[in-house]
C-alpha cells in the first residue's frame, strides 16, 4: 500500500468494504475503568468515546460537532447555553435518552466523587426545559463551554440507580467500573481488565455507520518488543505506540507502516509545592522556587529528545503546544541548559546534595521511564540525588492523589485545545471542582482571579493578554517544568484505514479493515 496515500485518506475516506472484519489493536495502558466520570485520563476517555457519547463530540479535524445534542446556542446575557437534544436515541440497554439523563449526568460528573468535576467549575446548574431541551446555567459568560464538554459522556439515570452506580468510583469499584450502558456506536461485549476488552457494533446506534468492524478486540501490551512482534506477525492490526527505536524497522517491514504525528500532550515535571517534608522525612526542598528553577537549568531537553525520542519530539516551555489556542508567544522561551547556574541556585537555597524521590509511570507515556532515568542522571550532575520510583500507571495515579511523591512526571493534553484547560486543572488552587489535577498543591491568588476572567472574556486580544499574564506567573513560579510535546507513533497494518487525531483518541467508527489500494 502507498503509505503517503494511506495517510492522506485517513481523514477523508468513508467508503466501507463489503466484507466485515475483526479488528485487533493494542496499547501499553489498559483503561483504568469503564466509568466515564471516574478518571480524567486519555486512555480512559479515549476508549470510552467508542461506547459513551456526549452532547457534542470532536470530528476528524478536532472541530466540535453535534452528537446527542442536535444544536446549541448561548442564553441571553451570558447566562449559559441551551442544548436541543437528539430524539429517538436509545442506550445499549434499550432505555430512551432524554433530558433527565443530562441532568443526572451533570449531577454525577460534577459530584465530589468525580474526576471530571473541573469541567463544570463555572456551571451553577442544569434546568430541564422539556424532554429534549436543557439549559446549562453558568456563573458568567462561557464562550468556549461547548468545546470544554466534548468528553462529558451521558449515562442513563435508571440504569445507574438500578445498579447502585449513581456516583463515580474513582479509587474503588462499582457496577459502572466494568460495565457499560452508553449510546455509542459500539457496545461492551466482555471485559477482562489488563487482559482483553471486546467491543461489538451497536445495531441501534443513531448515527451513520462508516466502519466495517464486526468485533473489536483491545489488548494491553506493556512490553514494547512483544507489541512490535504482534504487529509484524499480523496478530495485531494497530499498536500504540511504536517504540522510537523500532520505528525505522517497522517502516521497512512488509505489510505494515508507522503513522506519525504530533500529540497535543506536553510532558512535564511537577513538584510537591505544599508538602512540609519529603518522603524521606527531610525538609521539602521544592518549596523553594530556586530549587525548582535549578531543575529546569539542569535538564538537557535537547539531549533527551535526540537520545531517547529519536528527534521525533519538540521542546516546550508551556503547558500547551504552539498549535493550540492561547499559546503565549510572549513567553515562548524555555530555561536554558546551564548546569553551572543550576549548581549556583542550589547553593543559594542550601539544597546541595539533597536526596528525594522522582515518581514516574513506566507504561503511560512514550519512553516515560527512560526519560525519568535521564532526568535522574542530569540532576546528579548538579548535586541532586533522585531515587527513581517507576510503576504502572494503574498504581501511579493513586500514589499521586495520596501525596506520595516529591517530584513527578506528568503528561497533559488539553481537552479543549485551549490554554484555559491546563490552567483550570493543573494550576488553579485545588478544590472540589477546580485544580483537580493540581497534585502539588500550588496556590496563587492572582492565578485564581485570572481563570474566570479568561473563561468569560470574548475579545481575543484581551483574552490573550490575560493568558500571557497567567503563563508569566506559572513560569516565574516554576509551577511545572515543561519538557517537550510528545509525538504520536502508531504501527498500522496495510489495508487498515483510520484517523489519527492529535488528542490520541482512537475512534473505532472511522476504521475500515481490508481496504484496497
Amino acid at each position: 500500500m502507498n503509505r503517503l496515500l494511506t495517510a492522506s485518506l485517513l481523514a477523508l475516506s468513508t467508503a466501507v468494504p463489503a466484507q466485515a472484519e475483526t479488528f485487533r489493536w493494542a496499547a501499553t495502558t489498559d483503561p483504568q475503568t469503564m466509568d466515564p466520570h471516574a478518571v480524567s485520563s486519555a486512555p480512559v476517555l479515549g476508549f470510552l468515546n467508542n461506547v459513551y457519547e456526549g452532547l457534542v463530540r470532536r470530528g476528524r479535524d478536532m472541530s466540535i460537532e453535534p452528537a446527542l445534542a442536535e444544536s446549541w446556542e448561548p442564553l441571553p446575557d451570558g447566562a449559559g447555553w441551551r442544548f436541543v437534544l437528539r430524539q429517538g436515541v436509545t442506550f445499549h440497554g434499550g432505555q430512551e435518552f432524554n433530558a433527565e439523563d443530562v441532568l443526572f449526568s451533570y449531577e454525577r460528573a460534577s459530584s465530589e466523587e468525580s474526576d471530571v468535576a473541573s469541567w463544570f467549575g463555572a456551571v451553577s446548574g442544569v434546568e430541564i426545559v422539556d424532554d429534549y431541551t436543557v439549559d446549562i446555567l453558568t456563573t458568567s459568560p462561557q464562550p468556549i463551554f461547548p468545546d470544554s464538554i466534548a468528553n462529558w459522556m451521558m449515562m442513563d439515570s435508571g440504569w445507574a440507580a438500578e445498579n447502585e452506580a449513581e456516583r463515580p468510583a474513582r479509587d474503588t469499584e462499582n457496577f459502572a467500573t466494568r460495565s457499560v450502558n452508553g449510546t455509542g456506536a459500539f457496545m461492551l461485549q466482555s471485559r477482562q481488565p489488563d487482559l482483553e476488552t471486546v467491543l461489538v457494533p451497536f445495531d441501534g446506534w443513531w448515527g451513520e455507520t462508516e466502519h466495517n468492524i464486526t468485533e473489536a478486540i483491545f489488548t494491553p501490551i506493556q512490553n514494547s518488543a512483544t507489541a512490535v512482534a504482534a504487529l509484524l506477525s499480523g496478530d495485531i492490526d494497530l499498536i500504540d505506540p511504536v517504540p522510537v527505536q523500532d520505528a525505522a524497522r517497522v517502516n521497512e517491514a512488509e505489510g505494515v507502516y508507522v503513522l506519525d504525528g504530533i500529540e497535543s500532550r506536553v510532558i512535564m515535571l511537577g513538584y510537591a509545592h505544599d508538602h512540609e517534608t519529603l518522603l524521606n522525612g527531610n525538609d521539602n526542598i521544592f518549596a523553594d522556587v530556586r530549587v525548582r528553577r535549578a531543575v529546569g537549568h539542569a535538564i538537557n531537553v535537547d539531549a533527551i529528545l535526540q537520545a531517547i525520542m529519536g528527534g521525533t519530539a519538540a521542546a516546550e516551555s508551556q503547558l500547551i503546544s504552539p498549535a493550540e489556542s492561547g499559546y503565549s508567544e510572549a513567553n515562548a522561551a524555555r530555561p536554558e541548559y546551564d548546569p553551572e547556574l543550576a549548581r549556583s541556585l542550589l547553593a543559594e537555597a542550601g539544597a546541595e546534595g539533597a536526596e528525594f524521590t522522582l515518581s514516574c509511570p513506566n507504561d503511560r507515556y512514550l519512553n516515560d521511564e527512560a526519560v525519568c532515568q535521564a532526568v535522574v542522571g542530569m540532576l546528579a550532575q548538579v548535586g541532586l540525588t533522585a531515587t527513581l520510583d517507576a510503576m504502572p500507571v494503574s498504581n501511579y495515579w493513586p500514589e499521586l492523589r495520596e501525596d506520595r511523591f516529591d517530584m513527578f512526571l506528568l503528561g497533559w493534553s488539553s481537552g479543549t485545545f485551549d490554554h484555559e484547560h491546563p490552567l483550570r486543572f493543573l494550576v488553579h488552587t485545588a478544590g472540589e471542582r477546580l485544580g483537580t489535577w493540581n497534585f502539588g498543591g500550588y496556590s496563587n491568588a492572582r492565578m485564581d482571579e485570572l481563570l474566570p476572567l479568561i473563561q468569560s472574556e470574548i475579545d481575543p486580544a484581551a483574552r490573550q493578554a490575560l493568558i500571557d499574564e497567567a503563563v508569566e506567573i506559572y513560569q516565574e513560579d516554576v509551577v511545572y517544568t515543561p519538557l517537550y510535546v510528545q509525538p504520536l507513533l502508531w504501527g498500522v497494518r496495510d489495508g487498515i484505514e483510520l484517523t489519527q487525531r492529535p488528542d490520541n483518541f482512537f475512534i473505532l467508527r472511522w476504521v475500515t479493515v481490508g481496504a484496497q489500494d
